[in-house]
């Protein structure tokens, strides 16, 4: 049976709510697996509601911000803030969509000697001021991203990227959610 993957029961999938089922099976088919976050917090399925809407809202949208980047930014802080799940995650979805086996473990254990650009590296100061220090934010350091070429609507998309994770993150640790085996290896080798 292996280690739990959460603290809380883990509804059996026939006692879900149809959209909440619909949506762990639909993730289950692309994937080949279900993440055990959707698992864990289908417990509430009105919080999982919310959670996955906003998440979507933020990290599937066209910005100015790549995909990657915002991975990025989600490995960073969660980093940060010792989500093992979140780093191993979505360390995996960034590794996918960086297509580079070496930039998530770079990331999380240490951004700032990461292979990134400039730009990159003033968008994790932020997203980390964000996470750990956002009474501190000041005028300064949206110049800082504006210099970078950052848009006033990337920022808040940095910003709001960091803070969702930090509330994910917090959540994660409390529940002591799991990450599932298949992330280790995802992104890592080539495909089969």
């Amino acid at each position: 049976m292996g280690q739990p993957i959460s603290r809380f029961p883990i509804p059996a999938l026939d006692e879900l709510p149809e959209d909440v089922r619909n949506r762990i099976v639909a993730v289950q088919e692309k994937a080949g697996f279900v993440p055990n976050v959707f698992l864990t917090l289908a417990h509430r399925p009105d919080e999982f509601r919310a959670f996955f809407a906003y998440h979507d809202a933020l990290m599937e949208k066209d910005s100015g911000l790549s995909k990657a980047e915002r991975e990025m930014i989600v490995v960073a802080t969660s980093g940060a803030n010792q989500c093992q799940y979140c780093v191993v995650a979505h360390g995996a979805i960034l590794r996918v969509r960086a297509r580079n086996a070496l930039i998530a473990d770079q990331v999380a254990v240490n951004y700032r000697k990461a292979d990134i650009t400039a730009r990159q590296r003033a968008m994790l100061d932020f997203a980390l001021k964000v996470s750990l220090h956002a009474g501190e934010i000041d005028d300064g350091d949206f110049a800082a991203l504006r210099a970078q070429g950052f848009a006033d609507q990337d920022i808040w998309d940095i910003g709001a990227v960091a803070a969702f994770f930090a509330m994910s993150n917090r959540l994660a640790n409390m529940t002591s959610m799991r990450p599932n085996d298949e992330f280790f290896l995802m992104g890592r080798l080539p495909k089969a």
